[in-house]
């Protein structure tokens, strides 16, 4: 069950100014028809209601979008997640006027650049360049300051002879660069964007990414939608969840991250329980049914629960860690160990951990599962934990250890349990995910070991004559 949004205490931030975006209780209603026919008939039945014809509305009405109130501030980086058709880029066509609300207020305060479809805006008949000015126009440049500014929007765009060809010629890729260039080498100062970057080749998105940087680190304001659940949480500080057009959840990024994975897994779960009970309901079988009061859950974590993280302990050169955080050193011997209990009997189980670091970047993530899969490619008859079965009730503990390579800085680690329903990658059930599950600081002697970054890589060094 998802829970309930009023619990994210983040909607607005404490340090609020003036706030650049304001929604407020929008909506946005389409009406449809189950027949083409009916929306002739709706519209003579309206036309000869003066007459006294008895009145029927053929229509039904959806609502893309309802109830959903918003503030981002001056300077803020808000990201927007859901599921395909959940209103998210409905409710950016709103924000940017493309779509009038049916219900509700928003108001904006500050120069707009959004990049929502691909290619929106840019008339295909016309070149590159063409549409560059036409582009810049729109935003209110006047062409002098878009020619003083087009040397580094073609840079950025970085699409050689291309600029002076009609657009209708570009590939997706191209469409992208070029539609980028122009909204962040005008200096917006809201910049919206809607999943277009996710067309753009590697290195051009990592290009982007360094370009948003600098403007938020300029004071810009950011909107942004994406379905990379690892760009949301380190590239904005709040995030609104939409779910069949409604606000599920808004706030820290990390925490409504988390609450979208929980409702993805629910809904899947929802999903596979209809399927097995119509398996057991043909064979004349019952489900098999968790034990009642085995489940211990809090607001971090999510899953099916046949089997759950009771604790995740870390050993540092062999001891037992004590405080919070705990203090590690590049070189120490690192123990993780989760304890676990077994809520059914299972097998095909796997056991891992992420690391995050305090900018909510992901170091590390790996379990039992692909060790496993990874020795089974060397040595086919090998046996892991993989094809190990744990019993219901079983208490057992699992130790996963490295040494410590990582940069300076607070890292969090979140814990697992899942179920690989085949030997192979992609078939994974979720029995329990715990967020914030331990905690550490690396600290360094710098005259014993020094590096910066996220790791150490161990380079050598040699002079070569």
């Amino acid at each position: 069950m998802l829970s309930d949004p009023s619990k994210f205490a983040l909607a607005t931030p404490a340090s609020a100014g003036k706030a650049v975006i304001s929604l407020r209780d929008v909506g946005k209603c389409y009406q449809t028809y189950a027949k083409p026919g009916d929306r002739l008939k709706r519209f003579l039945v309206r036309g000869f209601g003066s007459l006294g014809v008895p009145q029927k509305d053929y229509a039904q009405n959806f609502w893309a979008l309802r109830h959903i109130s918003l503030e981002v501030q001056r300077g803020e980086a808000v990201g927007i997640i859901g599921k395909n058709g959940s209103g998210k880029s409905t409710l950016l066509q709103i924000i940017t006027g493309v779509l009038t609300p049916t219900e509700g207020s928003v108001h904006m305060s500050g120069r707009v650049a959004a990049l929502l479809e691909l290619g929106a805006g840019f008339n295909p008949e016309f070149s590159g360049r063409e549409n560059v000015y036409i582009n810049g126009a729109l935003l209110g440049f006047s062409r002098h300051e878009i020619e003083k500014r087009f040397d580094d929007i073609a840079g950025f765009a970085d699409i050689g002879q291309f600029l002076d060809m009609p657009v209708k010629t570009y590939s997706s890729g191209m469409f992208v660069r070029l539609a980028f260039a122009v909204q962040v080498q005008l200096e917006p100062e809201i910049l919206i964007v809607d999943e277009a970057l996710a067309v753009g080749d590697t290195l051009f998105q990592k290009r982007c990414y360094q370009r948003i940087e600098r403007f938020l680190a300029s004071g810009g304001t950011l909107l942004f939608v994406t379905h990379d659940q690892e760009i949301v949480r380190t590239l904005t500080t709040r995030t609104l969840l939409l779910d069949r057009g409604e606000c599920k959840a808004v706030g820290a990024s990390s925490e409504v991250v988390l609450e979208y994975r929980r409702l993805l897994h629910d809904e899947d779960s929802s999903r596979e329980s209809v399927l097995a009970a119509t398996r057991a309901a043909t064979v004349d079988e019952v489900p098999a049914v968790k034990p009642d009061g085995a489940i211990i859950t809090d607001r971090f974590s999510f899953g099916d629960f046949d089997a759950q993280i009771e604790a995740v302990v870390l050993f540092i050169n062999g001891v037992e860690s004590s405080g919070a955080p705990t203090s590690i050193n590049p070189g120490d011997q690192v123990r993780v160990r989760m304890q676990c209990r077994m809520n059914k009997t299972l097998s095909h189980l796997s056991f891992g951990i992420r690391v995050r670091n305090r900018e909510g970047v992901k170091v590390y993530s790996g379990g039992s599962f692909a060790a496993d899969l990874n020795a089974a490619y060397v040595t086919p008859d090998h046996k892991g934990i993989w094809h190990r079965e744990f019993a219901a009730g079983e208490v057992f503990a699992i130790d996963m250890s490295f040494e410590c390579n990582l940069g300076e800085g607070f890292y969090e680690i979140q814990a697992y349990i899942c179920e690989e329903q085949m030997f192979a990658p992609g078939f994974q059930r979720m029995l329990h995910w715990k967020d914030e599950a331990a905690f550490f600081t690396v600290v360094m002697d710098r005259f014993k070991r020094w590096y910066g970054g996220i790791c150490d890589i161990n380079i050598q060094y040699d002079v070569v004559r």
